[in-house]
């Protein structure tokens, strides 16, 4: 099997939309350029589980275009973009994703992911790209027999980079991975600038309510919590915040915003954006205090920040009443939830400004490219890129948007490196 997506039918406006993707993305099309003219990745095969939308699609072609093949299938069973998933096929890639698999067929899609490249193995050396961790730790607890092939991984959220450093302490982590979410220029801009804008276009996608004079309660003050909680002030929302971390809760108040328990926010919040990263952060209990018509959105990677199940245990009733967009009955009030409790800034809107994936993405084909340059060198950890690679993304970034900056000069330079020059 080659592909398994929607509707090959919906490649002409996937293309349309890739075309748009890619007049946003100049720092990825510089790489792009160079890798047509050096080809660093010839004989390599390249399998991903990422979001598959018209911003990864600009990755796939970079990637098509250094001499690798490539297989993908999406990390998010409702993040796909279907038109976005024919144009690759289109292209020979090999797809497997659809907006709407079953957990069921999210997993059998990894799975063609990774009989792609058994059937690779022999003749290649591989590589796996990841967004949330998924890809690798199937490889891991089912198909170890591969691990011996693969050069090394890439994880593209913070997620993922989690589960793998639980991975590398638990002595389980069998190959190199590199944690492009650790750029510099990933997570503080994808992180704050893509999630805080992505995850409110998706709330007024899936409600078109005026946020205004709302209160929004952001549960997570991390790099995506940041942007999420700026944003929300911006559009004129009343922000509290909800931590555990005390320094992050202190960084919160310094901001200006409200600091609160979740029990406390509950009986007051309009709207709840959980942005964690960890299980079952609003619950039962939290569910039965909620004022009438609240909104619940998680914009982390899974979708167990949000205890759907339990919601649909204290629900009476439930009824889908826009796109994504779920009105639940408990006692005698109603709360919706967007996106199903999954991503949604994909689920109910196109995720990340292209732009800022621009840099995302940048990060992960130098990784790629790091990784066969440093074949068998690589030591058996979760990896950060050194800054240099950094400092090159944020100069393609600056180039790509027309804008220029100083440079040090030669004393400059000196007297960074210098300690005997003081008062």
């Amino acid at each position: 099997m080659s592909y398994k997506i929607k509707n090959l039918k919906l490649a002409p406006q996937g293309e349309k939309n890739i075309d748009w993707a890619r007049s946003q993305m100049g720092a990825l099309l510089e790489i792009e350029k160079k890798f047509l003219k050096e080809k660093p990745l010839k004989g390599i095969v390249i399998g991903l589980a990422l979001h598959v939308t018209k911003e990864t699609a600009v990755l796939v072609e970079t990637l098509l275009a250094g001499g690798a093949r490539v297989v993908i299938a999406s990390c998010n069973p409702l993040s796909t973009q279907d038109d976005a998933a024919a144009a690759l096929v289109k292209k020979g890639v090999f797809v497997f994703a659809w907006k709407g698999e079953t957990v069921k067929d999210y997993y059998q899609n990894i799975d063609q992911v990774i009989k792609f490249l058994k059937t690779q193995a022999r003749r290649r050396n591989l590589i796996t790209i990841d967004d949330g961790c998924d890809l690798v730790s199937r490889i891991h607890s089912k198909y170890s027999g591969l691990i011996k092939n693969i050069i090394c991984g890439c994880e593209e959220t913070t997620t993922g980079v989690l589960r793998l450093r639980a991975m590398e302490k638990d002595g389980a982590l069998k190959y190199p991975m590199i944690a492009v979410n650790d750029n510099k220029t990933k997570h503080l801009f994808d992180n704050y600038y893509g999630t805080g804008q992505s995850s409110w276009d998706g709330i007024l996608r899936a409600s078109n309510i005026l946020v205004a004079g709302k209160v929004a309660v952001v549960v997570g003050y991390g790099d995506c919590g940041k942007g999420v909680a700026l944003r929300g002030q911006g559009l004129g929302a009343r922000i509290v915040v909800v931590e555990t971390d005390p320094l992050k809760a202190l960084q919160a108040l310094s901001d200006g915003f409200q600091v609160l328990t979740l029990r406390e926010a509950v009986k007051i919040g309009d709207i709840f954006i959980t942005v964690t990263g960890q299980k079952r952060i609003i619950r039962k209990e939290h569910f039965r205090l909620m004022k009438d018509g609240t909104i619940l959105a998680n914009a982390g990677h899974f979708d167990h920040e949000i205890d759907v199940r339990g919601l649909e245990q204290v629900a009476q009733s439930k009824r889908r009443i826009r796109p994504y967009f779920d009105e639940y009955q408990v006692g005698q009030k109603k709360i919706y939830l967007a996106g199903e409790g999954r991503l949604v800034n994909l689920v109910c809107a196109e995720g990340h400004p292209s732009t800022v994936m621009a840099m995302s993405f940048a990060g992960q084909v130098l990784a790629v490219e790091y990784g066969v340059k440093n074949k068998n060198q690589l030591p058996i950890r979760v990896i950060t890129l050194p800054g240099e690679i950094d400092q090159k993304i944020a100069r393609l970034q600056l180039k790509a948007l027309g804008i220029k900056i100083d440079s040090l000069t030669s004393e400059q330079k000196k007297y960074l490196k210098s300690w005997k020059e003081g008062t």
